[in-house]
Parts: structure tokens; sequence; C-alpha cells
């Protein structure tokens, strides 16, 4: 807070447990209602000087930031590893990402220009007014993360906020907050003036609503579940939100479709990272005439899976807690008691969860619309693209969804009709590359990510009119 590392006056820990050893692997401090007031403020007397520093030098401190991110690499890996429960390799790569994010980040906003409109070209209008539009900064960002990329999706919020010229008050999801907080280690190394990154860690329950609901925050950048989003947004009132919330994302599998690719797809899609990605492909569609074949086709994909620790670099890893596994849990449960086949999978071990596929899913199981956030894949077959369109939009989600066909100009009709933010086409849903706009509808958000998107969110524009004599 303002520069330093503070000891909370709290006086209170939260104990930070691994979700595959379960053993305490550190502990954050549970901030006060009276810490938040004192961050916001400091936040506020930074950003009127910040918001004044010219663009290159706001990139020589985010240039740095990226350096000492890849320089701490392997410590800062390891220590994703054990708090989410992502194999080394990936959260390794999740560094890099994040490397590479910051860096685009200053580029794309070094690329950011106003523009300057004249009177005189609407009707009636004079050649003795010019306006000059630019873009300014909000203020103080709020930016809260999940778990599941607690440095990429972090820093997602806090590089295009800062290069913007804002402040950033940072409450990193508790599972996570040690991984986010050695993220701002770095960007502390990089030597950024003082109070305009703050951490706030603890409870959502004790100081979430406050940082929400407080009158010093100028927008807020939030990523987690639909539930959560949806509450923040009642609190927040009318100052700005983007929220990226929860998705049901279909992969629509025509008849004309290559399976084998297909397949490939989809399994890594739905099943990397156990599925705890609000991008994974959590339900197929598949034309009746191939099912059993694509069925056939991903149980022994689903079979090469590796499972167990992320320390052996399994693809299938156990999930964040047992509340999620439950949850997940319940769903097969459900799923199963409703008519659906298991053709793989329904194995439990504590909160690790085997890849599951279900088979003969039907609109009267959960698990046909409910988000899993796990490795549970169910297959609902249907008899033409009208079928698979109805049933794709009737979701309270509108993330993203993939289509798999040879057919071209199919493929563009279907996704026309899809609604939902983004569509792929012959491939997974995925979050990236990361300068691609991400946009949610419905349940799964408000508001749009990808580097310029999020750079244009967190400023605002201002019209100076120079009247001319």
């Amino acid at each position: 807070m303002n520069g330093e590392w503070k000891e909370s006056k709290s006086g209170q820990t939260l104990d930070i447990y691994s979700p595959y050893s379960r053993d305490v692997i550190g502990k954050v401090q549970a901030v006060t209602e009276e810490e938040v007031n004192e961050a916001i403020y400091f936040a506020h007397e930074a950003q009127k000087s910040w918001r004044e520093v010219s663009l290159q030098e706001r990139a020589k401190y985010l240039y740095k930031w990226a350096d000492e991110l890849v320089n701490m690499q392997d410590e800062i890996a390891e220590i994703i590893m054990k708090e989410v429960g992502k194999s080394l390799k990936d959260s390794g790569n999740e560094v890099l990402r994040t490397a590479d994010f910051i860096r685009y980040t200053i580029e794309e906003a070094l690329h950011m220009h106003g523009e300057s409109m004249k009177g005189d070209s609407f009707p009636g209008g004079s050649k003795s007014k010019l306006a000059i539009i630019e873009r300014v900064p909000l203020g103080v960002i709020l930016a809260i993360p999940p778990f599941n990329y607690p440095v990429n999706l972090a820093a997602a919020k806090v590089a295009p906020a800062l290069m913007a010229g804002n402040a950033v008050i940072f409450k990193p999801a508790t599972q996570g907050a040690i991984s986010g907080i050695k993220m701002i280690e770095a960007l502390h190394k990089a030597e950024l003036p003082k109070g305009l990154i703050h951490i706030m860690t603890g409870r959502g329950s004790v100081i979430g609503d406050y940082l929400v609901e407080h009158k010093g925050i100028n927008m807020i950048s939030f990523t987690g579940g639909t539930n959560t989003g949806t509450r923040l947004a009642k609190k927040a009132g009318m100052i700005p939100l983007v929220l990226e919330l929860g998705g049901k994302d279909p992969g629509i599998v025509r008849e004309d479709a290559d399976l084998q690719e297909a397949a490939k797809h989809i399994i890594s899609g739905a099943f990397s990272y156990s599925g705890q990605r609000c991008t994974a492909i959590k339900r197929v569609l598949v034309h009746e005439n191939v099912a059993d074949e694509l069925v056939r086709i991903l149980k022994e994909e689903v079979e090469k899976l590796s499972v167990g620790s992320p320390e052996d670099g399994s693809t299938v890893v156990p999930l964040i807690d047992d509340q999620s596994a439950d949850f997940v849990q319940a769903l097969i449960d459900d799923a199963l008691e409703k008519g659906a086949a298991v053709v793989i999978g329904n194995k439990r071990e504590h909160n690790l969860i085997y890849p599951t596929l279900l088979d003969y899913v039907t609109g009267e199981m959960r698990v046909a619309w409910e988000e899993p956030f796990g490795p549970v894949l169910p297959i609902i077959r249907v008899s033409s693209d009208e079928e698979a369109i109805q049933i794709a939009n009737e979701s309270e989600f509108g993330l993203q969804a993939s289509i798999f066909t040879k057919d071209i100009n199919k493929a563009f009709a279907i996704a026309g009709k899809i609604e939902t933010g983004s569509v792929q086409i012959n491939g997974r849903t995925e979050r990236g590359p990361d300068h691609f706009p991400f946009i949610g509808v419905k349940g799964s958000g408000m508001g749009a990510q990808g580097i310029r998107k999020s750079l244009e969110s967190m400023t605002r524009e201002k019209v100076t009119v120079l009247n001319l004599y």
C-alpha cells in the first residue's frame, strides 16, 4: 500500500491451501475497511500526477515490469502451480504470456491517437468550430481477477489501467492471491511511483462489497462467476463496469465435420486444466447421424488424458476445492438419475474428478445448462442445425461457441445465428490471442476486453471545442 509492504492492522491472515497437496502453502493478510479507505485515498493522490506523465514515461515502468516478470518466471510459476493446481509448464507459459500482454498493451496505448472534427461537416455547422477529442483516464480502477489465471488475468486489468493513466486497487481472488502478490512484487521492482497500485487481500464477504460500493472507485473490471458478477453490478451503481463471467460454450458438430479434427479440439477445449476455464467447451451438440462415431473417438481421446498431480504435468488435475468438486459430482449424479449414460469417467478422489463423458444428455438435466467448471462433458444429440442453434441459444450464457464443419457457408450461417460474443470455426473455444476483442453477452458479461478494448474501457472521451475567430 502506497509503495510499501505493510502488515495489516487486523492482525488476521487467511490460510491458502494447495488444491492437490491439500497443505497450507502460505497465508495472506485480511485487510480492514479502514485500510481500504487509506488505499483509495492514496490512489487518488498518486493518480493526479500519474495522469500528467507522458505515455513514453509510463511505458518505461511497464516494460521494466514485463522484464521483471520474465526474471521471476520460475519462482512465480511454481507458486501458481502450488496455489491453483496448474501444471508447471502451463504456469510458466502464463507468466511469459503476461509479459507479452504487458508489452503489447504499451505498444497499443502508444498508437491510440485522438481525433479532431470540423464544425462545418454538419449541416448548418460553422468552420469556426473545431472539436478536439481525446481519451482521458477514469481515476481509480478496482481490478478483481479470478483464481484460474491469477497472473495473466490480473495483469490484463492492471496493465491497461496504468498505461491509460489510472491508479489501481487490486483485489485478487483469495485462492490465487499469493501468485497475484508476486506479480505485483515484479511491478514493485520496476519502481513504479508509489500509490498507483494497492493490494487488498481478504475475504470478499468482508471487504468485497465495501470495495465495490466505495465512492472512491471510478470503474470496476471483474472476472468471475455470473452470480457474483450480477450481484456486483447491482451494488456498483452508475460507475463503468466490465464483467467477464461464466459460459456454457457449445461445440456444434455438423454431419459433414472432420470428426478426428473436431474431437481433438473438443477434448483440448473441454479438459485442459480440468475444464476450469470460462471458455472451456462445456457441451457438445452433435448431429445424430455421426454421434456414435464422434463419441467413440472422444472416448479414445479421453483415455489418453493424463490425470493426477500438476507436478507430474497432468492435464486433468484436482479442482480448486472440495466444494467445486461436490458441484460437478452433483451435476453428474443428476444426469445419471435422469437417463444419461457414462461413456467414461465418473470416478472421484477427494477434489480430483476424472474426465467424464456423458452421452444421451437431454434438456431436463442440469448438466445441459449449468456451468460445471470441471472435467465433465455432456453429449447432446441433435437432428439438424436448427435444433443445435436453438439449444445453444436457450442458454442463459453467451460467451463463445465452436462450429465444426467442412462447409464454410454453413459455418458462417450458423455463426450469424448463435447468441455469443465470439464464434470459433473449426477450433476450440478459447480466450486468445489477447489482442482480439473478448466479449460476453447475456449472463456471460458486459463490456469488451482485449487489449485495445480494455484501454478504451478504462478511459473516457473528452471533447474540447476550439472556437476560431
